[in-house]
């Protein structure tokens, strides 16, 4: 999830586990600590624009890299913190801030590789939006009164909330697959892998695409927070084929084996984006666009076939005006489209 969120699990995981003397000392090293998995935003490469996303929620997210991941933080805050905690304190806050936060990017519609060295495979278990402000403000508001009280306890119960906030979450995301199951029958389609996955910042608007006969479908699926259901049908598009859609492009080259990367990154659901000319040469990750019921991409990466030796470049799509804004709260709220 974001930063700050991170943050907060750090923080109210170290508290839980201090003592009451030791509640502040703890909120700091378990924030500190919380950051440092994402400190793999910084791999990156100038000449290989696939670098950032290959390892960004790496092996720095791994469950098998916490012990690491705790130490390397006790060791930045050893020498500011040696006077006042022994090592095996800080060590213990650190670790305990360190623990969950592969964890929680897995419960995330982005995913993290959690069980690397053992599986390359990018988990993400769609329960919650990589920024949500609920669940956020749940934990801040945990961190800050176990601060100033000097009480474990608070921290004990915003971490109880925060997961009973993420059950909720599992719940909206079975009611918005079981949806997206019931419109795929009503078209007549039987589905050959479905995908549902939370929106920015909310648990009612999920983004459906499920795959049948090589198209891959979108729609957009409202789920209120009691009966209330609403679908925004949305556009198909081709999955995309190598053997099909790059028939004349080396198999050896760096282009294929970016195109290779890019689809395991996208976990499989990629598409060339020939809804206009000009994008007629981007392969696109079909699991995120600026609307749930829209193909219009968040990313994708150019495909120059006349430099098969050149690495593909990542492009980013996002759409912040005022109109695509509108849309989104129209469907977030259930309403009609203009």
């Amino acid at each position: 999830m974001d930063l700050l969120t991170q943050g907060l699990l750090g923080a109210g995981m170290a508290q839980s586990g201090a003592r009451r003397d030791d509640v502040r000392l703890a909120a700091g090293v378990g924030f500190f600590a919380g950051l440092i998995a994402d400190a793999d935003i910084l791999i990156r490469s100038e000449n290989d624009p696939l670098l950032n996303i290959e390892f960004h929620r790496h092996f720095t997210h791994s469950v098998f890299f916490i012990p690491f991941g705790a130490l390397i933080a006790t060791l930045l805050l050893w020498p500011f913190l040696r006077k006042r905690l022994p090592f095996a304190r800080i060590y213990l806050f650190a670790f305990l801030g360190y623990c969950l936060s592969g964890v929680l990017d897995a419960f995330t519609s982005y995913g993290t590789h959690l069980l690397w060295p053992l599986s390359d495979a990018r988990i993400a278990l769609n329960m919650i939006s990589v920024i949500d402000p609920v669940f956020t403000l749940i934990l801040l508001t945990a961190v800050v009164v176990a601060f100033r009280k000097y009480t474990v306890i608070a921290a004990r119960v915003g971490l109880l909330l925060a997961g009973i906030y993420l059950s909720f979450g599992w719940t909206q995301l079975q009611r918005a697959e079981s949806v997206a199951e019931k419109l795929a029958v009503e078209r007549g389609h039987t589905i050959e892998r479905l995908l549902v996955k939370p929106t920015l910042a909310n648990l009612v608007l999920w983004r459906s695409i499920y795959q049948f006969d090589g198209q891959l479908y979108v729609d957009a699926v409202r789920v209120g927070l009691f009966s209330d259901v609403r679908v925004y049908p949305g556009d198909s598009i081709e999955l995309f084929d190598f053997s099909r859609d790059m028939r004349e492009l080396p198999f050896s080259s760096v282009l294929a084996g970016d195109i290779e990367r890019f689809t395991h990154f996208s976990d499989g659901l990629v598409a060339l984006w020939t809804g206009q000319p000009e994008h007629a040469e981007v392969l696109i990750d079909v699991r995120y666009s600026n609307l749930p019921m829209s193909l219009a991409p968040l990313w994708g990466i150019e495909i120059d076939m006349a430099q098969p030796e050149q690495h593909a470049r990542y492009t980013l799509y996002r759409d912040a005006s005022g109109e695509t804004r509108k849309k989104f709260m129209s469907l977030l709220m259930g309403q009609d489209l203009d």
